[in-house]
């Protein structure tokens, strides 16, 4: 890093959050051709992977398992009732709580969407100790961020 005017100078390139960022961006392009004929943003097929793994859940299970906040969430999950790939009802415990479940039609994407994922791996190229690595040290970010300070 270099010195001006006796002031540290920071360089884009050399910042971490930076790397993280544009990793990020890169990622976000690369799934678009893949999601494209599935009709899917990457945001929505992040939503529908979560309650393809479990379904029935509520829109706050939801936005903890996405790590996106419920404003962020909740035009998500109309858009996705909107093409038929999800219902939401009133939970039978309590009727405050909106239950997500993924319809016959979502169901159906499932199985199209299924190649994605791997897809995905071959396009980054990293072997499998090193995507273990990445999710490691990702999660180690995440976490500390996540800390109350």
């Amino acid at each position: 890093m270099g010195e001006t005017g006796g002031m540290k100078v920071h360089r884009m390139p050399d910042q971490p959050c930076f790397a993280l960022y544009s990793a990020v961006n890169a990622i976000t392009r690369a799934y678009r051709p893949l999601l494209q004929p599935l009709d899917l943003t990457y945001t929505q097929y992040v939503v529908m992977m979560t309650l393809w793994e479990q379904d029935g859940v509520d829109l706050r299970t939801l936005a903890e398992r996405t790590l996106l906040d419920p404003p962020t969430l909740t035009p998500v999950v109309k858009r996705l009732e909107a093409k038929g790939l999800l219902g939401r009802r009133r939970a039978d415990d309590d009727e405050r709580r909106l239950v997500l479940t993924v319809t016959e039609e979502g169901r159906r994407l499932q199985a199209e969407a299924n190649e994605v994922p791997e897809k995905m791996l071959c396009q980054v190229g990293l072997t499998p100790a090193e995507e273990r690595q990445l999710r490691t040290l990702c999660g180690q970010v995440t976490d500390a961020l996540a800390s109350p300070r």
